[in-house]
């Protein structure tokens, strides 16, 4: 299990990641990884919320997903400054190049790293992960937002106290889909989405463990907008038993990193 968040100015994200009843039962370790960061100069200084779902029949992808989100991390800081800017230009074709640059490399960074673990029986399908990061800018001026994913799971905003998906224009995934794209393989494909938010919405990013309940299960959906929809952020604590809400047939590993904002007439 893992639980982790950050608070900066007027910006809180909390995530956690635990171990499916799945995996539990099995006696396997958790497939899904994630990574809250704060990346950049002060004046270009945005969060990174990324989560990452090894496929279940991968031999190594926990430890793909693992290195996925971290190296996507360190990237994304290096390149930190042209991504604020392209953001902030509403650039999509840059951001588009960006994203599949920074992932391309850290597959590139990481698949000699991969290699030397598993030597002769080394195959790009047992690392075989999905991977959805969000970077927010800290300047509350600046609305814009950049959502980067290959696979299933991806970005929610609850808004009104309502759950949407954060492409309006795609489908779930049907579960289970074995068709689902998967680094390392898939690093060319990365989606990218350019998108605004208000302080009132609560962003979230996912894996399907997470949003397969939320997408066919209204009551669990919404549960979790009471508990996080509310305006108020919850103690880690009560943030950690929330994420692990029961849904009847959803036994998989469950990784979710949720991002709050205060508005400006928000109490300090």
């Amino acid at each position: 299990m893992l639980l982790d968040g950050i608070a900066v100015g007027r910006l809180t994200a909390l995530g956690v990641s635990v171990r499916g009843d799945s995996h539990r039962w099995e006696g396997q370790c958790r497939q899904d990884s994630m990574a809250i960061a704060r990346i950049g100069p002060p004046d270009t200084e945005m969060l990174v919320l990324a989560v990452a779902d090894g496929v279940s029949s991968a031999g190594r992808s926990h430890v793909a997903s693992r290195d996925l989100v971290r190296q996507t991390v360190v990237n994304l800081d290096e390149q930190a400054e042209t991504v604020h800017r392209a953001l902030r230009e509403r650039d999509e074709p840059q951001l588009n190049g960006l994203a599949n640059k920074i992932i391309g490399q850290a597959v590139g960074e990481l698949r000699p790293k991969w290699r030397a673990q598993a030597g002769d029986r080394y195959d790009d399908r047992d690392h075989a992960t999905t991977l959805h990061v969000l970077l927010v800018p800290v300047l509350a001026t600046i609305r814009e937002r950049l959502l980067l994913s290959v696979g299933d799971g991806g970005l929610h905003v609850c808004r009104g106290g309502a759950w949407t998906r954060g492409d309006q224009e795609a489908e779930p995934a049907p579960l289970l889909d074995p068709r689902t794209a998967a680094l390392p393989g898939s690093y060319d494909t990365v989606e990218t989405l350019l998108f605004s938010s208000s302080p009132a919405d609560v962003l979230m990013v996912a894996t399907d463990g997470m949003t397969g309940p939320l997408h066919q299960e209204r009551e669990f959906a919404d549960r979790l907008a009471g508990h996080w929809g509310r305006g108020e952020v919850p103690a880690p604590s009560d943030f950690l038993w929330q994420a692990q809400l029961r849904a009847k047939s959803y036994d998989d590993d469950r990784t979710v990193v949720c991002l709050w904002e205060r508005g400006p007439g928000d109490a300090d």
